[in-house]
């Protein structure tokens, strides 16, 4: 009998993929172009030890995972067509009809730091996390990550929440091929650039027949232009991780919106001929580092100043596409911000601008501050650690 019982809920499940549009053809947004199983961690202290080799919390494992990448078409900021990867994760031994969790990673300088790519890394662990709860868990690498093409659109908030929507349309249509099924309310999360990305999906869930179920970000930067940079310019941040973080996003919108003529318009001498190259997808933040000065006075041309701290011309529709996620729309579902005492990267007037811009549509959206919670040395990154363990709870609730 559960022999029977299993061979209708495949068959069940083979009807919801050809009716979700997986059958051969269909070149559209969400369609799936490979799939390939990455590992197979099948009881729960499996999944508990790789976790904590990458520094993320146990106390939630219920499952084992089985982990795949995904590799489907989407978009580039631009509404080109193109192809992007990510990861899914499902817990080992439960089939049936599951509840997706969407998860949104932090910043990243090399495609192969990309949850698909590093499967067993810092920015997998919390979809693995999700996972081994008993959630199904999807994690997108973003344009230009993983293993898509071309360059990646950092802080290009639309652009990776159509990546994060159509890494979704192609996990529904892939889950019937393992004997599972997606629920079309989904919780999302995210990190850092991937906070703003989980909030920005939640905008777009209903374009792809999803609904949005709750959403809980995490120290996310919801405002780069009124919060984050002023905070790097003012020296509120560690003025390193400005520098870096002012060259990523210069060269990063330069490539969509043409925000300079020349890099040495920007970049002062000698930086204006090697900063685009340490932005190639190719090298690690310890290279870009290892390449620029410690100081935003040195790393920048007076325009390239003006540029941050008075933005003009293209980089206005720059920033409005980094910081336009919590604004003109009145989610009415859970909605949460977690923030970290004394986050050394992005400012908790991140969050109080989003609360705000929520707060102007009539939904109150209350802040939920983690503490000063520590990973690696980085209150930022155990933000993460911290957030990802008290959102699995509370989804998990919910």
């Amino acid at each position: 009998m559960r022999r029977m019982l299993r061979a209708l809920l495949t068959a069940l499940l083979m009807l919801v993929l050809v009716f979700t549009g997986t059958a051969a053809g269909g070149a559209g947004r969400g369609t799936l172009v490979s799939a390939r199983q990455l590992y197979v961690l099948a009881s729960p202290d499996a999944v508990g030890t790789d976790l904590a080799a990458a520094g993320f919390g146990t106390d939630t494992v219920r499952y084992g995972v089985d982990a795949y990448q995904l590799v489907y078409r989407t978009v580039d900021p631009h509404g080109r067509a193109t192809t992007a990867s990510g990861l899914l994760v499902v817990p080992h031994d439960r089939r049936g009809v599951l509840r997706v969790v969407s998860y949104a990673h932090g910043s990243e300088l090399r495609r192969d730091a990309a949850p698909s790519t590093s499967p067993h890394g810092f920015n997998a662990a919390p979809a693995v996390t999700f996972a081994a709860a008993g959630f199904a868990a999807v994690a997108p690498d973003y344009v230009g990550l993983g293993v898509g093409p071309g360059s990646h659109p950092w802080l290009n908030v639309p652009s990776a929440a159509a990546a994060s929507l159509d890494l979704l349309r192609a996990a529904r249509r892939f889950l019937p091929t393992t004997g599972r099924a997606a629920l079309p309310s989904v919780l999302s999360t995210g990190f850092s650039q991937g906070g703003a990305v989980a909030v920005g999906l939640g905008k777009v869930l209903r374009d792809g027949g999803f609904s949005l179920g709750a959403a809980a970000p995490i120290a996310g930067a919801y405002a780069v232009r009124d919060a984050q940079l002023p905070a790097m310019l003012a020296g509120a941040v560690d003025p390193k991780l400005s520098v870096l973080n002012a060259a990523y996003a210069l060269v990063a919108f330069d490539r969509v919106f043409d925000v300079y003529a020349d890099p040495a318009d920007v970049f002062a001498v000698p930086y204006a001929g090697t900063v685009e190259g340490l932005v190639d997808g190719a090298h690690s933040w310890q290279e870009l580092a290892g390449g620029t000065p410690n100081t935003m006075t040195e790393l920048l041309t007076p325009t390239g100043v003006a540029l941050l701290s008075s933005p003009t011309g293209t980089m206005v529709d720059a920033l409005a596409a980094a910081d336009g996620a919590c604004r003109g729309w009145a989610p009415r579902v859970p909605v949460r911000l977690y923030v970290a005492t004394g986050d050394e990267q992005v400012v908790a007037g991140n969050s109080t601008h989003c609360q705000q811009d929520f707060a102007a549509n009539g939904v109150t959206v209350p802040i939920v501050d983690l503490g000063a919670q520590d990973h690696l040395g980085s209150r930022h990154f155990g933000a993460n650690v911290a957030g990802t363990a008290d959102v699995t709870r509370w989804f998990a609730r919910l």
